[in-house]
């Protein structure tokens, strides 16, 4: 139990619910809970996890391939959790590829390696020419967009009708924009994204319910 403010008999609360009393910032399932969403404290975790696998790696004569390997496979797929709800900071971004470029480039050298193609074409697709590495910030917008696809096709499942009762419809796809600065700043985030997302969305009609064709 993770009591707001102050509560009384949040002691004798937690034990009738066969609980225990904690305080926040906590973490819950694997993710910061009550902590600030663009605080750069709550990736510490993730930057950890990043270079004690690097330094493991190290340890190990690898080919520019096979570094480009675990770069795709571990070092991309570690942050993804954080960010299927949390936008990604830029300090921790510019942190994140610092440690990519420097294994891509440098492998288990001393020295500094010569990165020989700028770190922008390196991050694009394959298709584009570049290696495939994940753009942390594409990706980082990709999944909080994610929320709002699944809100705006509507399921109504509990953390959607709390978001709707919290922040009110503006229309029966979204609610309305988060204008106010305090406790709200993770939904606020996301529901900044929703102009990108409709513009790139196309409406198919079925019963009418959500969409008035002649608008």
């Amino acid at each position: 139990m993770y009591p707001i403010n102050v509560v009384n008999n949040v002691s004798w609360l937690a034990t009738i619910l066969g609980g225990e009393v904690g305080t926040l910032p906590a973490t819950y399932l694997g993710l910061p809970l009550g902590a600030k969403s663009m605080s750069i404290d709550i990736w510490n975790n993730v930057i950890e996890k990043c270079e004690k696998k690097l330094a493991r790696w190290k340890t190990q004569y690898l080919s520019m391939g096979g570094r480009l390997t675990l770069i795709n496979s571990v070092l991309d797929a570690l942050p993804t959790y954080m960010m299927s709800l949390f936008p990604i900071p830029p300090g921790v971004t510019k942190r994140l590829d610092s440690i990519r470029r420097k294994f891509l480039w440098q492998g288990n050298k001393e020295k500094k390696g010569f990165h020989l193609v700028k770190w922008k074409s390196v991050i694009s697709g394959k298709k584009n020419g570049g290696l495939g590495i994940k753009n942390l910030n594409l990706q980082s917008k990709a999944l909080q967009m994610k929320w709002l696809w699944k809100y705006a096709n509507g399921n109504q499942l509990l953390w959607e009708r709390v978001i709707e009762a919290k922040y009110i419809l503006e229309d029966k796809w979204m609610t309305k924009e988060v204008t106010t600065p305090y406790g709200v700043s993770l939904w606020r985030s996301i529901r900044n994204l929703w102009d990108e997302v409709k513009n790139n969305s196309k409406v198919k009609v079925f019963d009418g319910r959500k969409t008035m064709f002649w608008k």
